[in-house]
């Protein structure tokens, strides 16, 4: 009994943080978009994804959100999905790419947090050499868009292969750098555990996401989901 009170207690006091916190920065940590690519590329006007996005961000009354990503070729342009301003940051590895999960690196930058000088950023085809430089040119683009309050953001989440569920996928690393920069360590880690949840209770597609994810995954790898 004293043990469920607890729990309860402790649920309360974490969400009544989150709820506040959330309020008072300049973004609002939602978490984790999707698990896999349904078709590529994603963040596009149209894209079920994209829709999405589009949806979250009226849902809480803004007429902008962000979404993070782990940098490729792209340029992570900015773009209109039909009211709401889609913002697109990428970070860039200085290092060469390894795929799957270094767990060393994970406990390291999870007590730590992530060293200043690991990443570039791009959005827009712009490359920053700071997170802060790159904060403030999305921030600027939200304002020039009617933006008010804090801006949503979530993190890409996508997969290309492997195990989906542990693998938090593209963006989760600067997801959580920004939420510590903008809330400390603990309320990253509760941002962290929150976006984790997310995409279970939001995401419309999550089961045909998940059932379908080798096969997604594969289609992905081989260029067959490009409609570009």
């Amino acid at each position: 009994m004293k043990k469920g009170i607890l729990i309860i207690a402790l649920l309360v006091i974490g969400g009544g943080y989150l709820y506040f916190t959330g309020t008072q920065g300049d973004f609002e940590p939602l978490g984790r978009l999707a698990f896999v690519k349904i078709a590529n590329p994603d963040m596009y006007p149209g894209h079920i994804h994209s829709k999405l996005l589009a949806d979250y961000a009226r849902e809480r009354g803004s007429k902008c959100i962000l979404v993070v990503h782990y940098g490729g070729s792209s340029n992570y342009r900015c773009y209109m999905e039909g009211d709401v301003y889609i913002l697109e940051l990428a970070y860039v590895e200085k290092k060469q790419y390894t795929p799957g999960i270094n767990w060393t690196e994970v406990w390291q930058e999870g007590i730590y947090g992530i060293p200043d000088d690991k990443w570039t950023y791009r959005s827009d085809g712009r490359e920053f050499g700071t997170l802060d430089e790159a904060l403030a040119y999305i921030k600027e683009r939200a304002a020039e868009h009617g933006q008010e309050g804090p801006i949503p953001l979530v993190y890409h989440g996508t997969v290309r292969q492997g195990e989906i569920f542990i693998n938090q996928g593209c963006g989760f690393p600067l997801y959580y750098k920004i939420a510590r920069n903008e809330y400390g360590p603990i309320g990253a880690y509760l941002y962290c555990l929150k976006g984790m949840i997310f995409p279970y209770l939001n995401n419309p597609y999550r089961n045909f996401e998940i059932r379908n994810a080798r096969s997604l995954q594969y289609y992905y790898t081989h260029n067959m989901l490009n409609y570009e």
